[in-house]
């Protein structure tokens, strides 16, 4: 499963976002193209994206800040409340 993450992540990470947005539009059959793009192009100026399969704090701490702006967030959760790498880390390895 991690290995077919890690291809995705490689996958947004080498391409436009024109690119993306061509390949996603069937999971989004009523949201015009341009839309799309405008959306993949507004995850990759945020640095949304990750570069492997380890969800860091840094990133969680990023997704939350995210949240919050968009007001839906109320409340933050502790990431070591939340979060085990440990299956990520394992899979990274191999």
């Amino acid at each position: 499963m991690f290995h077919s993450i890690q291809k995705g992540i490689d996958y947004v990470n080498s391409h436009s976002p024109e690119e993306i947005a061509k390949v996603i539009q069937p999971q989004f059959k009523e949201t015009p193209l341009e839309n799309i793009t405008t959306i993949v192009e507004r995850y990759q100026s945020q640095d949304t994206w990750k570069t492997d399969v380890v969800f860091e704090k840094d990133s969680f701490d990023l997704l939350q800040n995210i949240l919050e702006e968009a007001g839906e967030l109320s409340q933050r959760v502790s990431y070591e409340d939340l979060v085990t790498t440990e299956f990520a880390r394992k899979a990274k390895k191999k």
